[in-house]
């Protein structure tokens, strides 16, 4: 019953989307131009040499001489980039591999604006020349489920990864991505457990100490979190920059998805903890009033700011926060594991099911998740820092005295980052999740603010839910 409903909601969207597609994006079947990164991880041309256990690719004759990869920003072209061997970089924003060449078309995510695009040209696929078709899309945990449970991703087994070449990724990152059949359906070249990232000199100045394993016993659960949020008020700060920082350590830690069998919206006990705590905040004025990804959120993390920490998980670091606190933050920041383990994100990649490269698809597949020396390149390069979904190179670079953050003041986060990756559970996520929580966050926002009662802003919540997902319905 699930699969059918799922593929029935991906149906349903690429429907939808044809009349929408032209509202959200200019134009979804040429090259775009990616956004730009909050930190400079400017591709490389001296990529590292692939393991002796990686197969050559020989892109045959009888393949596409164009591969299509679909994504909502240039963090995975900036992987490719730089840590895939013999990726040339063009000047018009395009790629080479041999004699193919490499098209990239980037839609941002919010509001459904990657999905929207995405699933129309899937569905237009039979449409295509064989050189217009996607071979390569990203999906995300917040909606991974819609397209590993529908006929629009190919198993991992018919591009040719096989189980050994997973075996040491995380368990998680399989599970997220294995339809209902049992077939996996994307890999990943990433994990993104969370920590609480924090500025050094505020701790010092209202803990006493910028020690990392002193600030996790001040913040160890959420009462102690409350209790230091209080003290950092009285001392002229703010705990959190806004309403949406907290949220994915509630949302992650649901006891049941979005969506129960009846199709019906369901808003878990742990959502509304984290309604009440921001309502509290909010009106004591422990969060500078911000959105996440506003101009408001990223000035809080530059060293001008007032704001003593953010969520962040393993992404967030060099891909956002490093960008955000600029050269005059360097130091300046560490992580400790905060009052509660949470993951947020993560990037999956999927062979098309219609795609022409599958030799190229399963090298890149493999180089950019399996190749145990690549991964460990990928956390060690200073510039990039990311944490790999390889948990032998992994627990490698946490054991590594050697290993350090400049920017978090010499501290091994990578370490941290490996106990709460075990933690992770991703039990109750739904295809639903991206467009309920933005809603949820947003209907909440004005009863934050005070400009709607509660029950007036999970009324919107439900009526708003409603209108993006039309198969669904408010509790009985």
């Amino acid at each position: 019953m699930k699969k059918r409903i799922l593929t029935t909601l991906l149906a349903s969207a690429m429907i939808l989307s044809i009349a929408g597609c032209n509202e959200q994006t200019a134009d979804t079947t040429t090259t775009t131009q990616a956004p730009a990164a909050n930190n400079d991880t400017s591709a490389d041309t001296d990529a590292p040499v692939a393991d002796t256990d990686a197969p050559d690719v020989d892109v045959a004759a009888d393949e596409g001489k164009v591969l299509n990869i679909w994504c909502w920003n240039d963090e995975f072209q900036q992987r490719v980039e730089k840590f895939y061997p013999g990726y040339v970089k063009n000047d018009d924003g395009t790629g080479a591999i041999g004699d193919v060449k490499v098209v990239w078309t980037i839609n941002p995510n919010a509001d459904n604006g990657y999905q929207i695009p995405l699933d129309a040209a899937l569905l237009d696929q039979d449409n295509k020349a064989a050189d217009e078709k996607i071979d390569i899309f990203l999906i995300e945990a917040d909606y991974a489920d819609k397209y590993v449970n529908s006929s629009y991703s190919l198993p991992v087994s018919e591009v040719g990864i096989t189980d050994a070449d997973t075996a040491e990724m995380y368990e998680y990152t399989k599970e997220i991505a294995t339809d209902e059949s049992g077939a996996l359906k994307a890999v990943s070249w990433q994990a993104a457990p969370g920590l609480f990232a924090y500025r050094r000199s505020i701790a010092k100045e209202v803990l006493g100490t910028d020690d990392p394993d002193q600030v996790q016993e001040a913040l160890s659960d959420w009462t102690k979190f409350d209790e230091v949020a209080a003290k950092m008020k009285d001392a002229g700060y703010y705990m959190l920059s806004g309403y949406d920082d907290a949220y994915r350590t509630f949302s992650n830690n649901v006891s049941a998805p979005w969506v129960n069998e009846n199709d019906e919206i369901i808003i878990d006990a742990n959502i509304m903890k984290w309604v009440e705590q921001t309502k509290n905040y909010t009106d004591n004025g422990y969060n500078n009033k911000n959105s996440l990804w506003s101009d408001g959120w990223a000035k809080d993390q530059s060293v001008d700011g007032k704001v003593f920490g953010f969520f962040y998980s393993t992404w967030g670091i060099n891909f956002t926060l490093v960008g955000n606190a600029g050269e005059a933050g360097k130091g300046d920041w560490a992580v400790c594991y905060g009052p509660q383990s949470y993951y947020w994100g993560g990037t999956w990649i999927c062979a098309s099911y219609q795609t022409d490269n599958k030799s190229l698809v399963r090298d890149i597949m493999y180089n950019l998740t399996c190749n145990g020396e690549i991964m460990e390149q990928i956390t060690r390069d200073p510039d990039v820092q990311d944490y790999t979904n390889n948990k032998a190179a992994m627990e490698a670079i946490a054991a590594d005295e050697t290993f350090a953050s400049e920017f978090l003041g010499g501290q091994n986060h990578i370490a941290l980052f490996t106990e709460n990756a075990e933690k992770i559970d991703m039990s109750n996520i739904s295809p639903y999740d991206q467009g309920l929580n933005e809603t949820f966050q947003a209907a909440m926002k004005d009863y934050f603010d005070g400009t709607v009662d509660l029950d007036t802003a999970l009324d919107n919540f439900y009526n708003n839910s409603i209108v993006k997902y039309p198969n669904l319905k408010r509790p009985a």
